[in-house]
C-alpha cells in the first residue's frame, strides 16, 4: 500500500524533516531495504548506514535532528514504536472476507455480529456469541456459551472450551487451547489412586491480549483464571488453573506457570521460566530466562531483574557465580 512520507509522519505522530512527497510502499530492515521502503534506527551510530541504504525514508530519534540527510527523516522520541505503528499503515494484514464458509458448522443458537468471518471446517457451539468483525480461522472450535468480543482474530486450529470469555481485539495464534481443565487431582490414601478434583471454573481474557501458537491456558478449578488487558503470551507457554495475570504482563516462550500464580501488572517473564504454585510476582519485576521460583514465594522489586534457581536479584546471582568461580580455581 502506497503512502506519502507526510501521511506516515502524521499517522505515527513524528516530525518530518525533508520532502513529504516521497512515496512509501513498505517496511524493511536497513540491510534488506529497497526503493519505497521505510527503515528505522534507534542510535546515532547506525544513522548514516540507514541514510545511505536503498530505503526511501528513515525513522530516527532526535539525534538525527539538524543532520544533513539525502532522504526524508521522521523524528520520533520512540523510533521503534513509531516504526511498528507505520507498519500498520504500510503493511496491512490480509483479512478474511466476512461470511461463513459452507463447510463450517455453526449452531442455530449461536449469535454472530456484523462482518464476522468463519473459516473452513470451523465449529461454533451452542449459545456462543461472537461480536462484530471477529475472524475465526480454519478448523477452530468455539465451544458452547463462549463469548468473544469484537475485532478478534483466532487463527487456524484454536480450541476454545465452553464458557470462556474473550474481550475485544484479542489475537490467538494457531494451536492454542483456551479453557481446558487444570491439572488438579486428589489422592486416595487408602488406594493410592488419584481422583480428579472439579475443574468447573472459567477463563476470562481481557481486551488487547495476544496469545502465541500452541499456548495453553487452563480454566479455574472453582473460580476463574484471569488474563488482564494488554497481556502478551508467547508460543508454548502454559498457564495453569486459577492464575491471575495483571495488565501489560509479557511472558516469553516455554514458560510454565503452576496453579494459583499471580503476576501483577507490568511483570516481564523471560523464556523457559518455571513458576511453582501460589507464587506472587509483584508489579514490574523481571524474571530472566530459565529462572525458577519455588512454591509460595513472593518476588518483590519493581524494575529489578531476578535470575537463577531459586530466582534472586541479578546482582546477587552474579556475585554468587563469581564466588563459585573463585572457589573452583582454588582446587
Amino acid at each position: 500500500m502506497r503512502h506519502s512520507a507526510k501521511d506516515v509522519a502524521e499517522f505515527v505522530h513524528a516530525r518530518l524533516v525533508g520532502s513529504g512527497d516521497v512515496q512509501l510502499t513498505g517496511i524493511a530492515s536497513i540491510d534488506s531495504a529497497s526503493a519505497g521502503d521505510l527503515v528505522f534506527v534507534e542510535d546515532e551510530k547506525h544513522l548514516q548506514q540507514a541514510v545511505e541504504s536503498a530505503a526511501a525514508a528513515v525513522i530516527a530519534g532526535e539525534f538525527a535532528n539538524g543532520t544533513a540527510n539525502s532522504k526524508p527523516v521522521l523524528l520520533s522520541a520512540q523510533p521503534r514504536l513509531a516504526f511498528a505503528r507505520a507498519a500498520q499503515l504500510l503493511s496491512p494484514k490480509v483479512e478474511a472476507k466476512p461470511g461463513i464458509h459452507p463447510s463450517a458448522v455453526v449452531h442455530a443458537s449461536a449469535r454472530l455480529g456484523q462482518d464476522v468471518s468463519v473459516g473452513e471446517r470451523a465449529v461454533i457451539g451452542e449459545n456462543a456469541v461472537i461480536d462484530r468483525g471477529t475472524r475465526i480461522g480454519i478448523g477452530t472450535v468455539v465451544g458452547e456459551d463462549v463469548s468473544i468480543g469484537h475485532d478478534c482474530e483466532l487463527f487456524a486450529n484454536v480450541t476454545v472450551y465452553p464458557g470462556v470469555r474473550i474481550g475485544d481485539r484479542v489475537i490467538v495464534h494457531s494451536g492454542a487451547v483456551l479453557g481446558g481443565d487444570g491439572f488438579g487431582y486428589v489422592r486416595d490414601k487408602s488406594t493410592g489412586r488419584y481422583e480428579k478434583f472439579p475443574q468447573v471454573g472459567r477463563l476470562e481474557i481481557a481486551d488487547d491480549v495476544e496469545i502465541g501458537a500452541n499456548a495453553t491456558i487452563d480454566r479455574g478449578a472453582l473460580d476463574a483464571t484471569r488474563i488482564g488487558r494488554g497481556v502478551k503470551i508467547d508460543n508454548l507457554v502454559h498457564v495453569a488453573h486459577n492464575c491471575q495475570i495483571g495488565e501489560n504482563v509479557v511472558i516469553a516462550a516455554q514458560t510454565g506457570l503452576s496453579g494459583s500464580v499471580t503476576l501483577e501488572r507490568d511483570v516481564v517473564v523471560g523464556g523457559q521460566v518455571g513458576i511453582a504454585d501460589h507464587v506472587r510476582i509483584e508489579e514490574g519485576a523481571i524474571l530472566g530466562a530459565q529462572s525458577g521460583v519455588p512454591s509460595k514465594k513472593i518476588v518483590r522489586g519493581k524494575g529489578i531483574a531476578f535470575w537463577g534457581t531459586p530466582a534472586r536479584p541479578l546482582r546477587q546471582h552474579l556475585k554468587e557465580l563469581a564466588l563459585l568461580a573463585r572457589l573452583a580455581k582454588r582446587e
